[in-house]
């Protein structure tokens, strides 16, 4: 099935044609009509899925269809990360090129003035993110009585950064009558009961296994000591010649020191963090995407909010503390279609994060050895792994390994 069969308006197929979009993705076809239909729903997809299209084309389908004199924000998308809210903003702009519609961002950490001077000439949807559209909200700025489409993109994510306040207080501004449309990477059981608070009878839909990892992205697990991960991660990407790697890791500190350290490799690399500047985030991105540095040092604050087309090598120099934040981050590549390379070093101390994203994935992630840094077994002769984080600290005291192997890669 093609786009032109799902009878969207024609300037938005126009505008998909140019992009170069042909044939709907799985969560594309599977939200799109109940959306046009006025059904709340509960979506489910990875990310690098379209779930922007999904539920932005039957936004702006409908939006097009009826317009509103004075310009007032009709659709209002919420995202937990600024680096998402400018990805999601630039796909509405594209998708609306041929149209007559407008739309606005708002976002922390710039000057509030640009946005208000957006917002006071019209904005048919607003992408912003819960802190900055209360502040706008507070100032009145923005008024929100005449939504028609309230939609929470990467809803986990916002309750996992503690939104959930914030998000109380926006829904006493907007109207009851209104479509409402979740979209998320995971559900878990606080996603279900947020669902039955906010959406009326809402359509579930999943595309693919819960929590599962992108089929066309490759994992592989090594075990190496956690005082060479720096060498072998440099190692690796100069001497497989790779030119765009994203490297994932826990603290704004860490990634501050890996970049810089990875520059005394001879690897041109840039951090990526909460702390920096909306301007030094953007610039540092954009390097990256221009290949004018080869490794981009992030914390999960990038992990749902970049969008790099083509991005082959994933990194993770730490396991998240949080095991769904594994998904996102590898779903950084094997995006749209395209295959992608995820790697995982795994130093003894963090076996039991591991096994954290074995349950959530339900699958066991064999770890295997890179000639020249093969952890030192001497610490530890047991092969074992620590069953809890209790077991792993008391463990670790005693000076813990893992006995590693050379098992295969495994595709996902």
């Amino acid at each position: 099935m093609s786009f032109s069969n799902l009878t969207l308006n024609k300037n938005l197929l126009r505008a998909l044609t140019e992009l170069g979009y042909d044939q709907p993705t799985p969560i594309q076809l599977g939200t799109i009509e109940p959306i046009l239909k006025q059904q709340d729903i509960m979506a489910r997809a990875q990310t690098g899925t379209g779930k922007t299209a999904a539920f932005a084309l039957p936004i702006l389908h409908r939006l097009a269809e009826n317009e509103c004199e004075g310009r007032p924000v009709r659709a209002l998308v919420l995202t937990p990360t600024r680096e998402l809210a400018q990805q999601v903003y630039k796909n509405f702009e594209g998708y609306a090129k041929y149209t007559e519609l407008k739309s606005a961002i708002a976002y922390g950490g710039v000057s509030i003035k640009a946005q208000i001077t957006a917002l006071k000439q019209g904005a048919d949807v607003l992408v912003a993110t819960p802190g900055r559209l209360l502040d706008h909200l507070t100032n009145g700025t923005v008024t929100l009585d005449k939504l028609q489409f309230l939609v929470f993109d990467e809803a986990d994510r916002m309750l996992d950064m503690g939104f959930m306040d914030e998000i109380s207080r926006v829904l006493k501004c907007v109207p009851k009558q209104r479509q409402t449309l979740m979209f998320s990477a995971t559900f878990d059981d606080d996603i279900h009961k947020l669902g039955k608070t906010l959406l009326n009878d809402p359509q579930l839909i999943e595309v693919d296994a819960i929590n599962t990892a992108a089929e066309k992205v490759e994992q592989i697990i090594y075990a190496v000591d956690k005082d060479r991960k720096r060498e072998m991660v440099s190692h690796m990407i100069g001497a497989k010649n790779w030119r765009q790697v994203l490297i994932f890791v826990r603290t704004k500190q860490g990634a501050d020191a890996l970049a810089k350290e990875m520059g005394k490799d001879g690897i041109k690399a840039v951090s990526i963090h909460g702390d920096k500047s909306q301007g030094a985030r953007e610039k540092a991105l954009e390097d990256f995407k221009q290949g004018t540095i080869r490794a981009l040092v992030a914390t999960d604050v990038a992990s749902r909010g970049l969008d790099i087309r083509q991005l082959n090598y994933v990194i993770n120099y730490e396991l998240p503390y949080n095991a769904e934040d594994y998904i996102h981050r590898i779903g950084r590549t094997g995006r749209a279609g395209e295959n992608g390379l995820a790697i995982s070093l795994i130093s003894p101390d963090e076996n039991y994060l591991l096994e954290e994203v074995e349950k959530v994935l339900d699958e066991r992630l064999v770890a295997q050895w890179m000639p020249g840094y093969e952890p030192d077994l001497t610490k530890d002769t047991s092969g074992g792994r620590p069953k809890s984080k209790a077991q792993h600290k008391k463990r670790n005291q005693k000076g813990s390994g893992r006995a590693g192997g050379s098992g295969g890669r495994r595709r996902r």
